[in-house]
């Protein structure tokens, strides 16, 4: 039985009489719920059957919280998409197969589509019934919950292009290492981009890896029977198409054992999810591009496993980068490092964008640091430390800036080589930041003048997973920071 459900958020303290759901009081239907002193909090969700009249017909009318009209911005925005995600939860507990959903979304909304498209997310690779998400599954099953909104608007189907570029983020992560291979990884890449306008994606092997002297990058993936890739996605949406760019780099392990220095077995399986970086800037650049926004964007994702094997890259190896660098390898499970350093210096070098952002689950140290609230970030630049701080919040998809000091340095300047991948237990995260800035060419100031690229490096290491529900976020891997970085290039291209 096909079921039609109303979500109409409510302000508790003052509910309105008006609805853009047509036959419908908000208010009067509120004053039947025994609340009792206390204003229902955020999400607090109550429902209502036959209602608007006609069998088959429920209302959730949610409370946005005893603050909501006092708040504004940003903080108001995350209410509603608090709100609406709580509301989604409960609706899609009802037991019918299939219920079509319309959103009062009049409260903002492009955070109600959002909202609502990640509520309604859940990752399963069980079969019965069967999973959308099996990769080889030709006819997915539909979804439970349909959306659309009372009223349509652009901002309605921005959110939802975000909400779902977020969500295939999170496909990406949470898809085992055996269904997503570096290969598998670019034409799942291919599949989602393919009709897009502006888009040309170059898939980039081994062999031209080579022709580069990208030695960093092929040193990981010695121990794997698996062929690596490199991954370039290239978007032009401004109004010159020669313009300088934006680029995304985003380190893309698909899976990580830790190589000769082997991980402990116990949590290996969440290594599945160790291009993070990867996926959420292949995503982002999908909504980039959807979304039309006017400027031209180069991403670069270094692919490949990271195995033991009789190949395999040894401690205290060194290896001489891209860029001329030696590198010595104290450690092959920091080799994030080490395939960001020839991708960083390849983009940087090759593409001169004006900035320049690297996306990575790089190190343990910044889930130990922040955990999973904040994303860390490390930056040679104010002004672009600022633009991602004031973007994250809008989304409260939010950042942290962590020091990028040279006082560091002798933890990594100390070996056989230029740079070593490790410099012990303390500033883990510091001290592989310092490691990256190393490859970056632009972002050192020449003759008085302002370096020609800003960089930030995004350790996403702490927010890769939820480990606790949120109101519109599950358990499980989390997509993060697609929608940060999608609304930092949104402003960034309206200057």
């Amino acid at each position: 039985m096909s079921t039609k459900a109303y979500i109409v958020p409510i302000d508790p303290k003052a509910p309105s009489s008006q609805s853009a759901v047509p036959n419908l009081d908000p208010a009067k239907l509120w004053s039947t719920v025994p609340v009792g002193k206390k204003v229902p909090k955020t999400g607090t969700t109550r429902l209502f059957y036959d209602v608007p009249s006609g069998k088959s017909n429920v209302t959730a009318l949610v409370s946005l919280g005893d603050a909501y009209a006092s708040q504004k911005g940003d903080q108001k925005r995350e209410v509603v998409r608090k709100a609406i995600g709580s509301a989604v939860k409960d609706v899609k507990a009802l037991t019918e197969d299939e219920i079509k959903v319309t959103v009062d979304a009049s409260a903002d909304p492009q955070a109600a589509a959002v909202a609502a498209h990640l509520a309604l997310y859940k990752f399963t690779l069980k079969t019965d019934p069967p999973s959308a998400f099996k990769p080889d599954l030709s006819n997915p099953i539909p979804e439970q919950l349909k959306f659309e909104p009372v009223t349509p608007s652009k901002e309605w189907d921005a959110g939802v292009i975000v909400a779902n570029a977020q969500n295939l983020a999170r496909t990406l992560m949470e898809l085992p290492a055996n269904m997503l291979t570096p290969t598998a990884f670019t034409k799942r890449v291919k599949s989602e981009f393919k009709g897009v306008a502006n888009v040309e994606i170059i898939v980039r092997d081994e062999a031209w890896a080579a022709e580069k002297g990208m030695r960093t990058f092929l040193s990981v993936t010695q121990g794997t029977s698996e062929p690596a890739k490199l991954l370039e996605i290239h978007y032009k949406g401004a109004p010159n198409s020669s313009a300088q760019p934006l680029a995304f780099v985003g380190k893309g392990i698909t899976f990580d054992s830790g190589g000769i220095s082997l991980k402990p077995g116990v949590g290996m399986k969440l290594m599945r999810g160790d291009m993070g970086g990867a996926a959420t800037v292949v995503s982002s650049a999908l909504a980039i591009a959807k979304l039309k926004l006017p400027v031209n964007l180069v991403v670069i994702t270094p692919l490949c496993e990271n195995m033991p094997g009789p190949s395999a890259t040894k401690p205290g190896d060194i290896i001489y980068a891209m860029n001329g660098k030696s590198v010595e390898v104290d450690n092959t499970d920091a080799e994030g490092r080490l395939i960001l350093s020839d991708a960083l210096y390849y983009a940087s070098s090759t593409y001169k964008p004006h900035t320049l952002l690297d996306v990575a689950t790089l190190t343990g140290a910044m889930d130990i640091a922040l955990g999973e609230i904040y994303t860390g970030v490390f930056s040679t630049s104010d002004t672009l430390w600022n633009e991602l701080r004031v973007a994250g919040e809008a989304e409260h998809d939010r950042f942290w800036r962590m020091p990028l000091d040279e006082e560091y340095g002798p933890q990594i300047y100390s070996s056989n080589a230029d740079l070593q991948n490790t410099g012990g237990r303390p500033a883990g995260s510091c001290t592989a930041a310092l490691f990256l800035k190393a490859f970056v060419e632009g972002i050192e100031a020449e003759d008085g003048q302002e370096a020609r690229l800003r960089w930030a490096h995004i350790d996403m290491a702490g927010t890769m997973e939820a480990t606790r529900p949120t109101p519109y976020l599950e358990k499980g891997m989390t997509g993060r920071p697609v929608r940060a970085l999608v609304e930092f290039t949104n402003r960034l291209s309206s200057r």
